[in-house]
């Protein structure tokens, strides 16, 4: 069982570096206070992982067959890519930073099916697309129909701060539900956790890394792609916490990095193209190429190593 420390590793370093997509652009906009964010995140994360978090084990079960040394070796790979991108201060994906390691193990064996990759990158690709098209659309709408009638300042401010908990809350919940998977699916896959106890296992060790190693990146997310109002930053989190919902009802895991990233976008279109900061847009994309290479790398490497060693 000490082979599922591997997983735990991976969980809070999933904790520390995605925590910023659920509260991260209301913490830096100043609605919600840092400390507030991150015990309500790390509460429904745990909710989420427990009620939803079994529906998309089997993908990477799917993927290759793995024994329990290839998923410690897997988990740990996983899990020094997105410390190591966590301390950078960049978002990063780690659904593809364990896809890239589940094919870097892969390639000094024939037990990857890659038929079951394309669908897991198509909805890669989707996953940034619909969180922009969904926040256009939602920071158009709600502008328009609700915030310009809402005369009164304090009346506005109460909106704004009941819609952002309630959207984080929710994204948080959506979070746990989709990336559980990533932590402890492949110790499902290898026999060594039933589906309901990894969800939960999981879940924790995410709410770990949420409550202690997850500033850096919050701030990241919150201020460096688009300046932020309290309106904008609840139509963001809601955006993510839809498209993270819907691809858990597809028992698909996915970024939601990508997804607040391409809802903080989705932002940047609504009000003025002029206001998305490319550089750090930029930044952000070298991460997501950067994560499934360096994962793939590490667990190559592991592999090779393992091999010689007759292990």
């Amino acid at each position: 069982m000490w082979r599922i420390t591997g997983g735990l590793f991976l969980g809070w370093s999933l904790g520390a570096n995605h925590s910023a997509n659920i509260f991260g652009t209301a913490v830096a906009s100043g609605l919600v206070r840092f400390s507030q964010a991150v015990w309500l995140t790390a509460a429904y994360v745990v909710l989420g992982a427990a009620a939803e978090g079994t529906k998309c084990m089997a993908t990477y079960s799917k993927l290759a067959a793995l024994h329990a040394d290839a998923a410690f070796a897997l988990t740990v790979a996983t899990a020094v890519t997105m410390t190591g991108l966590t301390r950078a201060g960049v978002p990063a994906s780690t659904s593809q930073a364990l896809v890239g390691a589940i094919i870097g193990w892969s390639l000094l064996d024939t037990t990857a099916d890659f038929s079951q990759l394309f669908k897991i990158v198509v909805c890669w690709v989707l996953t940034p697309v619909a969180a922009v098209v969904s926040s256009t659309v939602l920071h158009r709408g709600l502008e328009r129909l609700v915030v310009k009638r809402i005369r009164s300042f304090s009346a506005r401010n109460r909106f704004f701060l009941v819609g952002v908990l309630l959207t984080g809350c929710y994204a948080a919940y959506g979070l746990g539900a989709n990336s559980v998977a990533n932590v402890t699916g492949v110790y499902v896959n290898a026999g060594l956790l039933r589906e309901d106890m990894g969800a939960l296992l999981g879940g924790l060790s995410i709410a770990a890394g949420i409550l202690t190693y997850s500033r850096r990146v919050m701030l990241t997310v919150g201020k460096g792609i688009v300046p932020l109002d309290p309106f904008s930053a609840m139509v963001v989190v809601f955006a993510e916490a839809a498209t993270l919902h819907l691809f858990t009802q597809l028992r698909v895991p996915v970024s939601s990095s990508q997804a607040v990233v391409g809802a903080v976008l989705g932002v940047g279109v609504a009000k003025d193209l002029k206001t998305i900061n490319a550089r750090t847009v930029l930044k952000i994309a070298f991460g997501w190429v950067l994560t499934p290479v360096g994962a793939g790398a590490l667990a190559l490497g592991a592999h090779a190593l393992m091999n010689a060693l007759g292990l």
